[in-house]
């Protein structure tokens, strides 16, 4: 007589065992088929719960105790200069304004991705523009209330302090820092030549949550894998976000994100780089690092359209064209 297997056993048992698991918060793995019961999720989806928990698989679980609630993008803009003290093209030879565009247009694609997985999130962008023509800076306002988003915009007119091209810069990056101090949480400060990946500010925000949680800090987080970092044989450590990894990084450009906190704790120097200039212009922030913790991506979240032979531009292994295409 063939035997006759009783399953009913097991899976009322793998039923129970699930629901255990949902009341007091672990996930089970389903290892012949990299399934996640509990949370009823694959391999491909986004494990970790924003605010809650960040899992990867390997690693297991860590659990956040930083929870992000609100995100400023400051988005510093000049459409009528191409590039400040340099007479050099940019990657694609377009005008500046078509950077400025694409620039928009890769932040509100990432803005919707992030907002399907931070569901609870307040977010905000703050135009800061020197010098543009009204017609593009009418149309970059355009496309952010099309979307929906929350938006406040300055316009510094050009006047006896910003009569040349890094006095304009460096009144925009003070207003931004103005700004940052009447945010609620954490502020990404964006130079309008950064176009970036779909899933950029997800992966930023999850990485921020967890590294933050980490290390019990506020920290600092770069969009761009500058290629200039690979010239020097500095150390790093390497930590996994959601689905990259992060390197330890001591310097950077002026598109960054970090907190309200840190901004109060170093705003006089901060504010001091934006009214003395120095060289490298970034010093005071460079020195900021040597004290915090500041993260770059790899690969690059976003890529910085400058020339394409310079060291702070193209970032190595992303298909530049095609992120370039995607934002038009």
């Amino acid at each position: 007589m063939r035997e006759i297997k009783n399953t009913k056993k097991p899976n009322f048992i793998k039923k129970i065992l699930i629901k255990i698991c949902r009341i007091f918060g672990y996930e089970l793995i389903d290892q012949s088929t990299i399934e996640f019961p509990v949370s009823n999720k694959n391999y491909g989806d986004t494990l970790s719960a924003p605010g809650n928990k960040s899992i990867t698989l390997g690693l297991g679980e860590t659990s956040i105790t930083r929870k992000i609630k609100n995100l400023d993008i400051i988005v510093k803009i000049c459409t009528s200069v191409n590039l400040v003290s340099q007479n050099k093209e940019r990657i694609f030879e377009e005008n500046k304004s078509e950077y400025s565009f694409r620039t928009i247009k890769s932040l509100i694609r990432s803005s919707k991705d992030l907002i399907k997985k931070f569901n609870d999130l307040e977010l905000k962008f703050t135009i800061i523009d020197v010098n543009s023509p009204e017609a593009d800076i009418n149309k970059v306002l355009t496309m952010l209330s099309k979307e929906g988003f929350k938006i406040q915009h300055f316009n510094i007119k050009k006047g006896e302090d910003t009569k040349n091209n890094m006095a304009s810069t460096m009144a925009t990056i003070q207003k931004s820092f103005e700004c940052a101090k009447n945010c609620h949480d954490l502020i990404y400060f964006v130079e309008d030549d950064y176009i970036h990946k779909t899933e950029a500010l997800t992966e930023m925000l999850f990485a921020y949550e967890k590294f933050s949680s980490i290390f019990k800090n506020e920290i600092f987080l770069l969009s761009t894998d500058y290629p200039y970092l690979y010239k020097k044989m500095n150390n790093s450590n390497i930590l996994i976000g959601e689905n990259t990894h992060w390197r330890t990084v001591k310097e950077s450009l002026l598109t960054f994100m970090t907190s309200k906190k840190m901004i109060e704790k170093h705003y006089d120097k901060l504010i001091e780089m934006a009214t003395i200039e120095s060289k490298p212009f970034e010093k005071n922030l460079h020195e900021i690092y040597e004290q915090e913790k500041c993260f770059s991506p790899i690969p690059s979240l976003s890529l910085h359209c400058t020339n394409v032979n310079s060291v702070f531009g193209l970032s190595p292994n992303i298909n530049v064209k095609k992120l370039w295409d995607e934002n038009k």
